[in-house]
């Protein structure tokens, strides 16, 4: 049996970031994972990821949004970006596996639920970081990024910043369902 520290956040938000980042960054340094994924829209998550695990051996790799919802939502900002990127930190842009994808086309055009979708809204009863979390660090291992045999900390958030961080056993989109969600790290109640 195993007994240790989750941390349950009163209200989900960016407000919690770097409490999630320092969570994330204990729990990985107990654990000596080397990898760590985290969602990030502007850099900004992914830049203060960086610094929050500075002198930590881990390969930061952060996931922004794709760029067909960019002018929806946000784009990466360049500065800070770059400023990640000088800290070591790498950045994906693609496909979302779960929501954002010829799926989602497929049910604004012609309606009904597709099964992706019925897996991230079946995430979200977790919350938003949750089903995030999960998504980005599989867009990673799809694109080459991770190291599969070895477990990933997943730091994702809610409307901004990061809240939710997961020790995940990743998987590849064609595997989905190897994925294994090994601990919870930190929540919004």
């Amino acid at each position: 049996m195993i007994e240790r520290k989750l941390i349950l956040f009163e209200q989900p938000g960016a407000q919690n970031t770097v409490a999630t980042l320092q969570a994330a960054r204990e729990r990985a340094e107990e654990l000596g994972l080397k990898q760590v994924v985290v969602a990030t829209s502007t850099g900004a998550t992914a830049l203060k990821a960086a610094e929050v695990f500075a002198g930590l051996e881990v390969q930061i790799i952060g996931v922004t949004l794709q760029a067909g919802v960019w002018e929806k939502y946000t784009p990466p900002q360049p500065d800070l970006v770059q400023q990640a990127q000088e800290r070591g930190v790498k950045f994906l842009t693609a496909t979302h596996t779960l929501m954002g994808n010829v799926d989602t086309a497929i049910r604004v055009k012609f309606g009904g639920l597709p099964p992706t979708e019925l897996i991230a809204h079946t995430l979200y009863l977790f919350g938003q970081g949750m089903k995030v979390a999960i998504e980005v660090a599989v867009m990673a291992a799809d694109a080459g990024l991770l190291a599969m045999e070895r477990e990933v900390m997943a730091i994702a958030g809610t409307n901004g910043g990061a809240d939710v961080a997961l020790v995940l056993k990743p998987a590849y989109s064609v595997n989905f369902f190897d994925l294994q969600v090994r601990e919870i790290v930190a929540l919004p109640r």
